[in-house]
């Protein structure tokens, strides 16, 4: 093949590949959801869970903290909260954001007021935060700003509540923004009724605080993410997909070019 075809031939699949990763682009990335395994590891009152959450390249160990004690630990079997109430519908859970809801039937239940953590062996870029049955509790999260994904308020209503009811029913949540003073904010997520649903921090997170802002039993939670933060920022000198296309055009534009004086000499 000549260079002049072989520009040619380049340029022409320049297009298609275009489309392809804009394809791409425009659907929601898997979200890779924690497995929850073993039990309570607190030896007082308190609970302390371990998960992992296992991507395409790499293993986050996540260890979750509560000194006030929770509702119950569901690491295997049991019953799965995360379906719809009426299934085959769309699940309150998934998003443009979120391609797919939280996997079998892990689940840590909450059941006191108070304090807890999250914290994650390696760093994450936007976690995705799914929560049970929100119903006589709130969540308020320290200087950690959210944006709320999806609920189930019913089919018919408005977005981003337009999804099927939840295990336990509908509800609708919102989000409260408290100044704390001191440059402390709380960001509050609100349910009425039984609203089960997702949000998301934007950023880079080593660990996740919140606070349960009263006793209620139940209401539920798991956490997932689409990348770690080395997946979402790869080392110097591993091009992605969208760098490995510019690089093609524009090697095709020089040599093209490269070729077109050479013909002129």
């Amino acid at each position: 093949m000549t260079m002049q075809r072989l520009c040619a031939t380049l340029f022409r699949a320049i297009p298609a590949l275009t489309l392809v990763l804009a394809a791409g682009a425009a659907s929601a990335d898997p979200i890779y959801w924690t497995d929850w395994i073993g039990a309570d590891t607190d030896p007082g009152p308190g609970f302390i869970g371990h998960g992992n959450i296992t991507t395409p390249t790499a293993t986050v160990n996540v260890t979750y903290t509560n000194a006030a004690g929770i509702g119950f630990y569901q690491s295997s079997g049991g019953i799965d909260y995360w379906t719809p109430r009426t299934p085959g519908t769309n699940s309150p859970y998934t998003s443009a954001q979120v391609d797919n809801p939280p996997t079998g039937t892990d689940i840590i239940a909450l059941r006191y007021a108070g304090d807890q953590t999250l914290t994650f062996s390696q760093s994450i870029v936007n976690p995705v935060f799914a929560f049970v049955s929100l119903n006589g509790n709130g969540y308020a999260f320290l200087n950690q700003d959210f944006e709320i994904l999806s609920f189930g308020a019913g089919l018919g209503a408005a977005a981003p509540g337009n999804h099927s009811c939840g295990y336990w029913g509908c509800g609708t949540v919102s989000k409260q923004v408290v100044d704390l003073g001191g440059g402390n904010i709380e960001y509050r997520l609100i349910g009425t009724g039984e609203p089960h649903g997702a949000i998301r921090f934007t950023g880079t997170f080593d660990s996740l605080t919140w606070r349960s802002m009263t006793s209620e039993y139940w209401n539920g939670f798991t956490v997932g993410v689409q990348n770690t933060a080395n997946e979402a920022n790869p080392p110097t000198g591993v091009p992605l997909p969208a760098t490995w296309l510019l690089m093609v055009a524009g090697g095709a534009g020089l040599l093209a070019s490269r070729r077109g004086r050479k013909t002129s000499l």
